[in-house]
């Protein structure tokens, strides 16, 4: 039985999760957050009876526990929720499936607390890559990737017991606009940039894979969790997404991993490493593929992944500028408060009027993203 906790259950990549869970049937979840969805919440608590949740305001919390008080499930709130959870005693793994910033803390301590971690908040890596990776070497714990193409890169990784890598290959769909110049993209909209062609994710990822931001950030994570130069990382646009990534060796092999559009696949993958199971959905067929097709991303159209490599390539606190500038302009954009183009002008200001801190501690992480926060406020 594996004893599984989730940060972030009623997102996207959450509500998978316990889709698996689900399916297998020898999955226990032992705790669970989310941000504000208390009716979802509620009736995942109904079906799983976790030992523990935690939602973020304390007032949800107030009406999750009226409304739950038959079932006698603490309820927890805020930071310290978050806390909880991640280092609850009887779990072994944690799904940190929550959005931005706010999985660092968590993440640091179930690390510390001995947890494997299924990582799908990107964030935590690009922000505090620095951080995580000798913490988890310390503490013997498996960080798994559940983003869809790491856990391809994983995957192309296993058995090769150290051979040399000379290239990764990190795959992107392209994301709605594809093909578009600068002109164009001025006139988009909110709900022109939440068409993704391909993939269900969550209204900021599916903004941020528009803008190449969400490939710029994977770049960044790619580089912590398999040790990597920037320079050997290629982001190749694969627009029908069947190639999730690949691993070119030294001699010229290349391995990569295929499949249809389906996060289960990477999420289970995490869960059970290195045990494949049985999974539902439909299966990849090459007979009724016309084509696969591959291109170079237009980093000048989409600056977002241009200004990812910068970032990384300045390191220290610039990653976290980046990061934060972007989580707050996707917001502005979805309040319909800026215009598409200015995500990532907001970015690139926000990344050149940073004051520069070389291998920042976990507080001048937080104090660099409250900076940018205000300078953003200030601005827009």
């Amino acid at each position: 039985m594996r004893k599984v906790a989730v940060l972030g259950s009623t997102g996207s990549i959450g509500t998978q999760t316990l889709d698996v869970a689900r399916e297998q049937g020898d999955i226990e979840i032992v705790a669970l957050s989310c941000g504000g969805n208390t009716k979802l919440m509620e009736a995942q608590m109904r079906e799983f009876r976790p030992k523990l949740v935690s939602v973020w305001s304390e007032e949800d919390a107030k009406i999750l526990r009226e409304n739950t008080k038959d079932l006698n499930i603490p309820v927890l709130a805020g930071m310290d929720g978050l806390l909880e959870i991640a280092t609850h005693p009887d779990s072994e793994i944690l799904v940190t499936a929550i959005v931005g910033m706010l999985g660092i803390r968590p993440t640091i301590a179930a690390i510390e607390a001995g947890k494997n971690i299924a990582l799908a908040n990107k964030e935590t890596l690009v922000t505090a890559g620095h951080i995580i990776m000798p913490l988890a070497k310390k503490h013997k714990v498996s960080i798994l990737p559940v983003d869809s193409e790491h856990s391809a890169i994983f995957q192309s990784l296993q058995g090769e017991d150290g051979n040399k890598i000379s290239k990764i290959l990190l795959t992107a769909s392209g994301g709605p606009f594809r093909g578009k110049k600068r002109e164009e993209l001025a006139s988009m909209q909110v709900e022109d940039a939440l068409k993704h062609p391909n993939w269900s994710m969550g209204r900021k990822i599916t903004i941020d894979s528009s803008t190449l931001v969400n490939k710029g950030l994977e770049v960044m994570e790619a580089k912590w969790l398999f040790d990597v130069d920037l320079d050997r990382i290629q982001v190749v646009v694969h627009p029908q997404s069947v190639i999730h990534s690949a691993v070119e060796y030294e001699d010229g092999a290349v391995i990569a991993q295929l499949g249809t559009p389906d996060m289960r696949l990477p999420i289970q993958y995490a869960l059970y490493y290195p045990e494949r199971r049985p999974l539902s959905g439909k299966r990849l067929d090459l007979f009724a593929l016309s084509s696969l097709t591959f291109e170079e991303p237009d980093i000048e159209t989409f600056k977002g992944l241009k200004l990812a490599y910068e970032a990384m390539t300045r390191g220290g606190n610039i990653p976290v500028a980046y990061n934060a500038a972007n989580e707050k302009a996707v917001a502005l954009f979805l309040d319909r408060k800026i215009k598409y183009l200015e995500i990532t002008d907001i970015i690139e200001e926000t990344m050149n009027q940073t004051r520069f801190i070389d291998h920042p501690t976990l507080e001048q992480i937080l104090e660099t993203e409250q900076e940018a926060y205000e300078f953003i406020g200030s601005r827009w």
